[in-house]
């Protein structure tokens, strides 16, 4: 976004207390924009579900304009970036998961090439196997063009970005806490290294703290941004297990690296195994499972036929994808012209765009990808 009274709204969209994502989507599918929300009356905020009388008040009272102000300033001198649902480079993955970040905090750049992009998660104190697989697995998977996803934590997460950095690949870190703080404080160097490479985003306020809520809120994120979620070490209840359940949620694909039986950092991987994981001794376990048309876009692979884009598409989704050009095309044309329900061309869609054949760009206009 460029008109910086436009940001304003949208940052004290995201500040005022007691709203979560599910509201603030109710709220702007109502009104349409952030700035309606905070022009209406209490009156009129009250008839959406969930707000009420009393939240509602506390909207219209809620005196945001010196706080944004500050925040504005801040996010410009740290060069961080804003990035809004409604914006044509938000990452397209992460749109099309059940309630995304309405806005986005990001410092570095996310390219359309990080669509290709794998999570990688798993033990703040993993043991000498545990650093082995991840360090080997993600420089492998950087090399051929996977853009490596995680939550910059100790541990998997921090050797996972650092691996991909090493091999001059892209990785993007998702954090529990503000972009104003440097949470765990030792990977301050990471942190500046990143955004050369990737990007350093979270959907909190600036200086929101690393309270122990936010992270399974951040895991969504890590999960959403991705095709899939490689756990890599997890003991029974490790918050990892957490980013594997959005996953699944999200129609994304699950990894799993066996461990010792022996260790209890390895029974949440393992037990991902016995539920179904697809288990992972190479990053060949990991092309195996994924569209032919995301391959193609990995290093040393060769354009695609027509046919063999479609290879693997039911029928709806050959049908939708056929009528879908270059210059795009809108949810009334495309209803019109497959005679399909709009909600099966909405769900169909979603299905093409993770698969990697269309994204959508402003005004809900979806195009092939050339």
């Amino acid at each position: 976004m460029d008109d910086k009274a436009d940001k304003a709204y949208w940052v004290a969209l995201n500040l005022i207390p007691g709203i979560g994502q599910i509201l603030s989507h109710r709220l702007l599918e109502h009104f349409g924009d952030p700035k309606r929300i905070f022009a209406v009356s209490a009156k009129e905020l009250s008839r959406i579900e969930g707000i009420g009388a009393k939240l509602a008040q506390e909207i219209v009272s809620f005196r945001w304009e010196e706080t944004v102000a500050n925040e504005l300033k801040q996010l410009e001198k740290r060069d961080i970036n804003i990035l809004t649902i409604k914006d044509e480079n938000y990452p397209q993955l992460l749109r099309a998961i059940p309630t995304p970040p309405l806005l986005l905090y990001v410092l570095g750049d996310i390219r359309e090439r990080d669509e290709v992009a794998l999570a990688i998660v798993g033990s703040r104190s993993p043991t000498p196997y545990g650093k082995w697989a991840v360090d080997g697995l993600a420089r492998a998977l950087a090399e051929v063009g996977f853009t490596i996803v995680s939550g910059m934590a100790r541990g998997i997460d921090s050797i996972a970005h650092r691996a991909a950095l090493a091999v001059g690949g892209r990785t993007i870190a998702v954090l529990g806490c503000g972009l104003g703080i440097i949470y765990p404080p030792e990977n301050q160097t990471l942190m500046q290294k990143i955004p050369h490479s990737g990007a350093v985003v979270s959907e909190f306020p600036l200086f929101t703290k690393p309270e122990k809520l936010n992270f399974p809120i951040r895991n969504r994120l890590i999960s959403g941004l991705s095709l899939g979620v490689m756990v890599i070490e997890a003991a029974a209840n490790s918050g990892s297990l957490i980013t594997a359940s959005h996953a699944l949620e999200q129609s994304r694909e699950v990894f799993a690296v066996p461990g010792n039986i022996q260790s209890p950092k390895s029974k949440g991987t393992n037990g991902l195994i016995k539920k179904g994981a697809k288990l992972v001794e190479g990053i060949e376990d990991v092309l195996e499972e994924l569209p032919i048309t995301v391959k193609e876009r990995l290093k040393g692979t060769k354009p695609l036929s027509d046919e063999e884009t479609t290879e693997g598409l039911d029928p709806e989704e050959k049908l939708i994808f056929s009528l879908i050009t270059t210059e795009g095309e809108d949810i009334d044309y495309l209803v019109n012209q497959s005679q399909l329900p709009a909600s099966r061309i909405a769900s169909t869609l979603i299905m093409l765009e993770l698969k990697g054949l269309i994204r959508q760009a402003m005004g809900k206009v979806f195009r092939r990808k050339e």
